[in-house]
């Protein structure tokens, strides 16, 4: 079954230490052509703020995609930490240990789960901090990153905490956001899709949407108007508002909201042919993936 969606939205998520993000941006738009628009434009979001929107603001009948990974690596190794006898079975157990152990840890952040002396055995961190697990090369990886990978995007192992690039981090503070949606929204494909009508919470990487607007691997960052409404047009929307500069993360979450709008209806992003029962309930999925 194909949910149904009066609306969508898209949010460029951001792991960065502060209450406040300049690196959050939401966008949202109904069906049709309609243009995307920024919720809250020029506001400067904190991570409980975005909370609140998907659980209070936000229309009923969304599709959120939130740019960000809903999991660790797992089926590689069988585990996500792979000799620690505490490692979770799933992803809302993992969520559950991420919030547990990041309890006092202000504006969601995950610092010390990543300084758990178990956990941080398995991450490569600033200052040369490379934990004795964290393998050679670039990484762990799920296997939706692989996926990614196949479509032309350059995904980040979620267990590396370096570089600009990287999504360790954002992915570990949005896990202490996604374990309080429980009860409140679903997340894809971790829960049973929403009734008619509902709304539903799924993993998006912004490449992705920019790669079928058109944009070339490595090239997927939009800072105009004119480059971001140029794609908007490739995917069948009315321009945004707006002309000059833009920052890539409003671009980012304006792309994403009229891409999710594109695929949603289309069967084969629901069932992903990599994505086992198995894979869901671990590592997850990127919806748009394939």
């Amino acid at each position: 079954m194909i949910p149904h969606f009066t609306h969508y939205a898209a949010i460029d998520w951001s792991g960065a230490a502060g209450e406040r993000q300049r690196g959050i941006a939401v966008a949202i738009c109904g069906p049709g052509d309609a243009a995307p628009r920024l919720v809250r434009p020029k506001h400067r979001w904190s991570r409980a703020e975005v909370l609140h929107w998907l659980t209070e603001d936000m229309p009923r009948g969304t599709l959120a995609g939130i740019d960000l990974s809903l999991s660790l690596p797992f089926a590689d190794e069988g585990a996500f930490f792979p000799g620690w006898s505490d490692s979770p079975a799933d992803a809302r157990e993992l969520w559950a240990m991420v919030e547990r152990v990041s309890e006092a840890d202000e504006h969601f952040s995950a610092s010390s789960f990543v300084d758990h002396p178990e956990a941080s055995r398995h991450f490569r961190r600033h200052g040369g901090r490379r934990g004795n697990l964290f393998p050679p090369g670039r990484g762990r990886f799920r296997v939706t990153e692989h996926a990614q990978a196949g479509m032309g995007c350059n995904p980040y192992s979620n267990f590396n905490l370096v570089g600009a690039a990287q999504v360790g981090k954002s992915s570990l503070t949005g896990m202490r956001v996604l374990h309080r949606l429980e009860g409140r929204l679903p997340v894809w494909p971790i829960d049973p899709l929403p009734r008619h009508g509902g709304s539903l919470v799924v993993e998006i990487y912004t490449a992705l949407a920019a790669i079928l607007a058109g944009r070339r691997k490595g090239r997927t960052k939009l800072r105009s108007y004119a480059e971001l409404n140029a794609a908007l047009a490739e995917l069948g929307s009315r321009p945004a508002r707006g002309k000059g500069p833009i920052d890539d993360h409003s671009s980012d979450a304006l792309l994403a909201a009229a891409w999710l709008r594109r695929i949603a209806p289309l069967p084969e992003y629901w069932s992903p042919e990599g994505m086992t029962p198995a894979i869901a309930a671990t590592e997850g999925w990127t919806f748009g993936a394939l």
